[in-house]
């Protein structure tokens, strides 16, 4: 079982190990934070967009955060005497943290009710509630979650699933995002191996969308499937853009793929979250997504630039019950030196052009080699 344990940072931010199976207890020197640190500042403010409906986080105090700082200064690296980081021990496995220069957060609460009939809702706004944390996945400085082992990377799963579960029992939040930005074609702050977790006080934008088409799915066929499960069943019988099936998940490229890469990591099994995984379903997540991660790297000379992003259901209790977890990992790079820009189309009007097949990258995928493990997946690949 994985180990938990949770301490405090000099200025009060909550940080929590999550130590693999076997690992020795906790000494107590690894909890305290000697650092001497100034107060934590308030919260930013969201501010409503009348012309969308959608809420903006503005946090002006994020100007002043970590922007990639050499190894010897690195803050998510275990503690040293010339370093003392965010991470109070001399070593550990993964650690959750809240951030130091949150988007939303630390208080939690409401944001405001959005406007009535015949209001704009012109300068509304409210505070920034919520909660963003860093997951730490390795004390190593340099390499990437794909050069995780299987129990580190269960611990990973683990991490996220507990922090899934937390977080969504704050009061206020309507919804919880795992992510991982990896590279710095994506724009990282930190070259440490790491990701975060959001905590929303409303539910953001893309998750209503999805939220509101899989609901009316859900309803038309009267409660019987919902549209993750179903869209699955067709990639499978259809076999094209499949990547990998194994016993509890497969791994398939849209049929609208948005961009040059793009992998759905769907369960079997109907869940709204991580936290509802069985421990047999996220022993085999374990290494079915570091296969995913390995393929991406296999495919150019160099590492995959790329976007986890774990789509769990919103809290909100009409549009859980048609949800279904699933991960997007998305990538940019469209040929070995090009990348695709969000240009007018895209980024002006959200109508996504993209310059490659789904069916010609789920072949490539298929057929790079992937898997470092001895491993076999149940099932073949597709």
């Amino acid at each position: 079982m994985t180990r938990i344990t949770s301490t405090r940072l000099a200025d009060s931010r909550e940080l929590i190990y999550f130590d693999d199976p076997g690992t020795p207890e906790r000494t107590p020197g690894s909890l305290v934070d000697h650092r001497e640190l100034p107060a934590r500042g308030e919260p930013g403010e969201v501010r409503y967009d009348a012309l969308s409906g959608d809420w903006v986080a503005v946090a002006a105090h994020r100007q002043t955060r970590t922007h990639l700082p050499p190894a010897d200064q690195c803050p998510i690296c275990p503690t040293t005497a010339a370093n003392p980081s965010e991470i109070p021990a001399p070593d550990y496995d993964v650690v959750v943290f809240e951030n130091r220069f949150p988007s939303l957060g630390p208080a939690v609460g409401d944001v405001p009710p959005l406007p009535g009939p015949g209001h704009s809702g012109h300068n509304l706004k409210g505070t920034a509630y919520g909660r963003c944390e860093v997951v730490a996945f390795t004390p190593q400085h340099t390499g990437s979650f794909a050069e995780l082992g299987e129990t580190r990377a269960r611990t990973v799963i683990e991490a996220w699933a507990q922090r899934t579960e937390a977080l969504s029992a704050l009061p206020g939040i309507k919804q919880v995002f795992p992510f991982e930005n990896r590279g710095a074609d994506i724009g990282v702050t930190l070259h440490h191996p790491h990701g975060q977790i959001y905590a929303y006080p409303y539910v953001t934008p893309r998750a209503a969308q999805l939220g509101t088409v899989a609901r009316k799915y859900y309803d038309d066929v009267d409660a019987k499937e919902t549209l993750g499960a179903s869209l699955l069943k067709a990639e499978r019988a259809d076999g094209s853009r499949m990547v990998l099936e194994a016993k509890h998940f497969s791994a398939y490229v849209p049929f609208a793929a948005r961009w040059p890469l793009e992998i759905h990591l769907v369960p079997h099994r109907s869940v709204p979250d991580l936290a509802a995984l069985t421990g047999e379903e996220r022993d085999e997540l374990s290494y079915v997504y570091l296969d995913l991660l390995k393929r991406l790297d296999s495919l150019y000379p160099t590492p995959m630039p790329y976007i986890s992003a774990w789509h769990q259901a919103p809290l909100d209790p009409v549009l859980r019950t048609a949800g279904q977890l699933h991960l997007q990992l998305t990538s940019p790079r469209r040929a070995a030196d090009k990348l695709k820009y969000l240009a007018g189309s895209e980024a002006a009007m959200g109508a996504f052009i993209n310059d490659t097949t789904p069916e010609a990258v789920a072949e490539r995928l298929r057929n790079v080699a992937a898997t470092a493990s001895n491993k076999s997946l149940e099932g073949t690949p597709a």
